[in-house]
């Protein structure tokens, strides 16, 4: 299937096909999401309030675990602006731990397949949007580079002018222009760096990004087997509510992913 599909790409020697090329790196998004409930993680996330200038005026870093319980991801925090949790924060966390475990363990068979199917079937509709990607797009083909020891394409994308979205979450795509860089042997994206071009709103004037922000996402292989999220970094002025205006970044990383298994007993940190 792979050589088949690698085939259809490449046809008579020509230039790689860029939209097909982003067509199957989508169909297989799905793939690694289902396969990422399958590790527990650590992520760090940093939220940095800039000046004027760009320049870092006050940063507040906060530090967690994500355990996998049963197929459903628990967060453990372990640290808050940068400091481990007091002993008592500790003990609380690995309580609520500790009763996520016993509750989950609790299920009978038919409920935990049926919870199971439920959120599995949540994941996949979270990320429908995606699969629109390919017609909403105007893609070219850039060249071939190599990142983290990876051969890549370089794609640009650049919205559709009138193009129509069928769902709703697709729509502020089409305010943002793009630049993907996806691994050649197994089709999967190594890197994304966008930038809006108008602005987009999240909730009922709850928040709206202003144009120029930027936006950048990689990913890196884990065991052999699977793509996970690596960086993910948003900068740019936004709004909060009606009045409060702001410059920020704020950066999350992933790292120590771990196979998980149902049977792993979990215990408090010493």
């Amino acid at each position: 299937m792979a050589l088949a599909a690698s085939g259809a790409l490449l046809a008579q020697g020509s230039q790689p096909d860029a939209r097909e090329i982003v067509r199957k790196s989508v169909d297989l998004d799905q793939s690694n999401w289902q396969r990422m409930k399958d590790y527990t993680w650590i992520a760090r996330q940093s939220d940095r309030n800039l000046d004027s200038k760009g320049q870092m005026k006050s940063e507040k870093t906060d530090e967690w675990e994500t355990v996998v319980i049963y197929g459903e991801p628990h967060r453990r925090m372990l640290k808050r602006d940068g400091k481990p949790l007091p002993a008592q924060d500790e003990r609380k966390e690995q309580e609520k731990l500790d009763q996520a475990v016993a509750k989950r363990a609790q299920e009978t068979p038919e409920q935990r397949a049926r919870r199971e199917a439920e959120r599995e079937k949540q994941r996949e509709k979270d990320r429908e949007f995606l699969r629109e990607v390919p017609d909403l797009f105007d893609f070219k083909m850039l060249g071939e580079e190599k990142v983290d020891g990876h051969d890549v394409w370089v794609i640009s994308a650049t919205p559709k002018p009138g193009a129509q979205p069928r769902h709703g979450d697709a729509k502020p795509l089409l305010k943002v222009r793009a630049k993907v860089w996806i691994d050649k042997a197994e089709y999967q994206w190594v890197r994304l760096e966008a930038e809006t071009t108008a602005t987009i709103s999240f909730g009922l004037f709850i928040a709206r990004l202003n144009p120029g922000a930027k936006l950048i996402f990689e990913q890196t292989r884990v065991n052999d087997e699977v793509w996970l999220p690596k960086r993910e970094v948003v900068r740019g002025a936004a709004r909060l509510g009606l009045v409060k205006k702001l410059a920020g970044e704020e950066e999350t990383t992933w790292n120590n992913y771990r196979k998980f298994q149902v049977e792993s007993k979990v215990i408090a940190t010493q």
